[in-house]
Order: C-alpha cells, then sequence, then structure tokens
C-alpha cells in the first residue's frame, strides 16, 4: 500500500510537527511505502488529499487533530463522484482532542495506529454536508465534517477556546466553555426537520455523526457512524445556574435525560437564527454570523482505514 501522509505542524498548538521523527518511525515499522507532506496551509492540505488518486496513492492519511481530520475529508469527498467511494482516510493522532479518531475506535498510540493503516481493512461510514448562508449573501457557502456540526453555544466555546494561551487538550476546551458561558445569550431560532419544526429561543443546537466534541463532552452519546441519521441535540434557554448543572452532565452524556434538552434523528435539518449565529464544523469555525443553516446526511461517503 503507497500512502499519502499530510501531516499538518500546527496541530495540538504547533507540537505536531516535533513528532515527525516519530511519525516515520511509525510508518518505517510497519513497512508502509509513504509520501509524507508537512503542509503550509489548510488549501494545500486538502489539495494533497483531492489529488491522491489521480497521483497513484492508495490512501490518504491525516497526521494532526480533529481540524487536519476535517480538511483531509473534506479533499477526500470533494474529489468524488456522488455515490462514489472516497480514497481510503487513515489517521495519526496528534491533536489537542482527536475526538473523531477516538471515536471511530482508533488507536491512539502511533505505531499500533500505523499497523492499523497498514492492515488496509476500510469501512465505510457516513459523512455530513453543512450548507450555510450569511447576512445580505444570496449564495450559499458549505463544507463536510465527520465528527460533528454546530450552532449557538458551541461554536462561541470554539471562538473562545480558540483565544486560550498556555493550555491544551481538555483544559483548553473547559475555559472556553466558561468564557463562552460569560459571553452565552439567546438565538431565536426555527428548526426543521423531516418530522416536523418548532422555533424556540436556543442556546444549543448541535448535530452530530459521533458521541464526542471538545475533548470530553458527550453531546450525542447516542450517535453513530453508520447508521445513516445525524443526532440533533437541542438546549433552549434556561436559567444560568441549570446551564452550569448541566455541564458536568454533558461530560457524562445524561444531559440528554434533562427534560428540557430535546433530541432528534433526522436525514437533513434546517435552523434559521436571528440574531445570526456562528457555525463550527468538527470543532473548526466556519463564520461567526449565518442567518440560515442546513445539514445533511451522506450515507456510507467515506472510506475508513480501521482496526
Amino acid at each position: 500500500m503507497k500512502v499519502n501522509v499530510i501531516l499538518n505542524p500546527t496541530a495540538r498548538k504547533n507540537i505536531a510537527v516535533r513528532r515527525r521523527a516519530a511519525v516515520t518511525s511509525a510508518l518505517e515499522a510497519v513497512s508502509l511505502s509513504y509520501r509524507l507532506t508537512v503542509t503550509r496551509t489548510v488549501e494545500e492540505a486538502c489539495e494533497q488529499a483531492q489529488l491522491a488518486a489521480a497521483r497513484g496513492f492508495d490512501a490518504v492519511v491525516a497526521a494532526g487533530g480533529d481540524g487536519t481530520v476535517h480538511t483531509v475529508a473534506n479533499g477526500l469527498i470533494s474529489a468524488t463522484n456522488n455515490g462514489a467511494r472516497t480514497l481510503p482516510l487513515g489517521i495519526l493522532p496528534l491533536g489537542t482532542g482527536n475526538d473523531f479518531a477516538e471515536m471511530a475506535g482508533l488507536p491512539g498510540d502511533l505505531r499500533t495506529a500505523a499497523a492499523v493503516i497498514a492492515a488496509g481493512h476500510v469501512e465505510r461510514i457516513d459523512a455530513g454536508l453543512v450548507t450555510y448562508w450569511l447576512p445580505n449573501e444570496p449564495h450559499a457557502h458549505g463544507c463536510y465534517f465527520v465528527n460533528n456540526c454546530a450552532v449557538a453555544m458551541e461554536p462561541l466555546v470554539t471562538l473562545e477556546s480558540a483565544r486560550v494561551r498556555g493550555l491544551l487538550g481538555k483544559w483548553r476546551y473547559v475555559v472556553g466553555v466558561l468564557r463562552g458561558f460569560v459571553r452565552l445569550r439567546p438565538w431565536q431560532m426555527r428548526i426543521s426537520w423531516h418530522r416536523g419544526s418548532f422555533s424556540a429561543a436556543t442556546y444549543l443546537l448541535s448535530v452530530a455523526n459521533t458521541p464526542r466534541t471538545g475533548g470530553q463532552f458527550m453531546v450525542a452519546p447516542g450517535a453513530r457512524l453508520d447508521d445513516g441519521l445525524l443526532d440533533v441535540v437541542h438546549a433552549p434557554v434556561l436559567p444560568r445556574w441549570q446551564v452550569l448543572a448541566l455541564l458536568p452532565r454533558l461530560i457524562a452524556g445524561t444531559h440528554v435525560q434533562h427534560p428540557s434538552i430535546r433530541t432528534e434523528q433526522t436525514t437533513c435539518l434546517d435552523v434559521e437564527s436571528d440574531p445570526p449565529t456562528p457555525v463550527h464544523a468538527d470543532g473548526e469555525l466556519l463564520c461567526a454570523e449565518a442567518r440560515h443553516v442546513r445539514c445533511q446526511i451522506l450515507p456510507g461517503k467515506l472510506s475508513l482505514l480501521v482496526p
């Protein structure tokens, strides 16, 4: 198997680039034929993934965190025709949270992860497509996601987490949650899906392909990668003390038992927001203000190298 390894040097706050030797050692230990590219930009990483099949590679490996996986998956999916199988995606986890890799059951150790890639066992998993419209713009923007997409509080936390200095991993996201809580205000949303619609003042709306986000928050504990459905979790405006009380339950995944939390499964979801809402996908902030957001499932779209 010949693989194109795309290493994001800025993953885990620029620590990933220091692990280049460990990455090559892991690949060579399992006798993989590889080309390693240390990318300079998101656009370069996406392009490397798009061109991999034309360049004769059998798989593409994302060496980084959830953001790197997001970028490489976008390149792989955008290079395929409707219904076509993507080139297999392998993951060498080097990120802060590694939510997608862990939720997909992939090993965290580099040598074990390289052995999974070398074994070549592929499963088809779902991906999502998020489309969003900015205020005063008639045309849509969009991208694919593999872990989750969210509006309202969650991307606000993503924005605040990116501003945290001196912390890594789960603690960085926890500080982001606390900062986001201070800035939290309601968004009035109309939410529509195949079984109905409702309008509500909203604090949190997460659309999940896997259970976990933010390194430790089990926002959608029932989500699965291969069920052809998106799991939607909605939290309305609650008293501030209740929001704080829900945070530990978000880690455990028991928040979904709260009487105010609404959960749904769907293949497509539309959200209209006033004021416009921030949007993120796989932890990557897409925009600070969107007036309309649509999420759709793409069943079995992505090929993933798994144990």
